[in-house]
This record gives structure tokens, sequence and C-alpha cells, in this order.
């Protein structure tokens, strides 16, 4: 059992919280039985991988199972070296390394997509996490990273998607020009979400959103550039019917996604 927190294969794993140690290493971090489960169910070949404190082991039939069905070992470790491996206060006693896999636009486009999140400069990784985990949920065709948005392996990224990181398409380091000019070829309009653009509402009874769509999202406090902005098909913003200043960046990108999924599920 591996028990010295301050081993070198700890400090390694731990490492991992890291964005140098991921891009280096292309691996990243999978803390608790709920992102286990999904990658055993998933994406199973791309643990390299697995530790579990003797009493989460145990506990966790489910994941024991999985993890005999794929071949794959489990180290056990003790609490203290689990705690030392996670970025989380309380990994519950499982983690895991796993390869990262980043799909290319390629990739994407050749599934004809007819709903994409593109997020340009988002940089909250709680922010990005949910709207992976909101695309996922409204079946959209893949995610799209331009610009400097976060890495979607920070440990915070992968969390808060609770396992929809590993259902989507998701795109790494793409431009976002290039990104706009592959989505119209695919027959798909350009979306901005944003605080100058046309009611959403009015562009729903329109038709508008029935089209096969690409939603651009962009930076939290700044929103997208005029420039970018300019290079969109539409701008639609969210009506605010309360008191509330706005929208939090991952709650609007779900309505808006959501929108989207029932209007092309209607219109179907």
């Amino acid at each position: 059992m591996l028990e010295n927190p301050r081993s070198p294969r700890v400090r390694a794993v731990a490492k991992l919280t890291k964005r140098s140690a991921r891009n280096e290493s292309g691996l990243f971090l999978l803390e608790g039985p709920q992102a286990v489960r999904e990658a055993l169910q998933y994406r199973a070949d791309s643990i390299v991988d697995l530790y579990a404190t003797p009493s989460a082991w145990e506990r966790h039939t489910d994941l024991r199972d999985g993890a005999e069905k794929h071949g794959i070992y489990v180290t056990l470790a003790s609490e203290a070296v689990v705690d030392a491996m996670a970025d989380t206060v309380t990994p519950q006693g499982v983690v895991a390394v796993a390869k990262q896999w980043p799909a290319s636009l390629d990739d994407v486009f050749a599934a004809k997509p007819v709903l994409l999140a593109v997020c340009e400069q988002v940089r909250d990784p709680g922010n990005l996490g949910t709207i992976i985990r909101a695309a996922d949920a409204a079946g959209a065709d893949g995610v799209i990273l331009t610009g400097k948005t976060v890495d979607p392996y920070n440990p915070k990224v992968v969390r808060s998607t609770t396992g929809s990181l590993f259902h989507v398409p998701i795109v790494v380091g793409a431009d976002v020009v290039d990104v706009m000019e592959r989505c119209r070829q695919a027959g798909l309009a350009v979306i901005a979400a944003d605080v100058k653009g046309e009611d959403l509402l009015e562009a729903r009874s329109a038709g508008v959103l029935a089209r096969p769509t690409a939603w651009l999202f962009g930076n939290e406090a700044r929103g997208l550039e005029d420039e970018v902005l300019a290079m969109t098909d539409r701008a639609l913003k969210l009506p605010i019917y309360g008191r509330a200043e706005s929208l939090n960046l991952a709650t609007a990108a779900s309505v808006c996604l959501y929108e989207s999924a029932f209007a092309q599920r209607t219109a179907g």
C-alpha cells in the first residue's frame, strides 16, 4: 500500500493540479468516485493510474467491477496519500490519473453538428464546467474553446462538469475567426450571447433558433470584443424581467443552449 504522501509518485500526481504539468504530460487528475465512475464507463482507455483507500475501494463495488472489467489495476493508498494527490479538501478516497483527449475541429464538423457551444476567453473554471455540463444536457454536438479560455482539464472544471467532460467532444485552443468560418461552411448560424443584442424571445418567435446554431459566449467581465461580435450572424440577449443586474455567464449559456434545443426539436 502507498503510504508516504511525500513520495515522488504522490508528488507527480499532485503536480497535475498545475496547468504546466498537465500540458507537459498530457495527463490530468480525476477526483472522487463520480468522476472515476464516468471515466470507467465512457473513457476507460484514458485511465493511466487509479488510487483508492481500502475503505473507499471496499465501499464502491461498482468501481471495483469497472476496473476489473477493463483490466485497470488499483493502487491502495492511505487517506493522507489520497488527500495529498487531490485538489479538493475531500476527494472521498478515490483519485485517478487520465490521458487528455481533446477533439479536433475536423472531428466535430465531420459529425455534421446542429448545435455547438463556442467559448471565447471564458476564464472562470466553474463557468466553463457548467457550460460543458449544460451543452451535454441540451444535446449539443460539441464545445469549442477559443482564445485564452480556461483549460478544460483544470481540476475545478473537471469537477463542475460532473462527468459531462466524458460525454461531449471538446476542442481546445481554436481560433475564434476560424471557428466561425467553419461553422458557416457547415451551415450553422453563429449567434452571440451579448447584452447589446436583440431580444431572444423575439428571435425565438421568428424561428431563428430552430436553425443549426453555434452559440458564442464571451468573457465573464468584458463579453465579446467588438470586432468578434461584428463577425457573428446575430447577437441575442436574455430579457431580465426582475431586478437582477444581469445573469451569470454559465446560467445565461444554459438558457441559450436549451432554447435552441427546444426550438430544434419542435421544428424537427
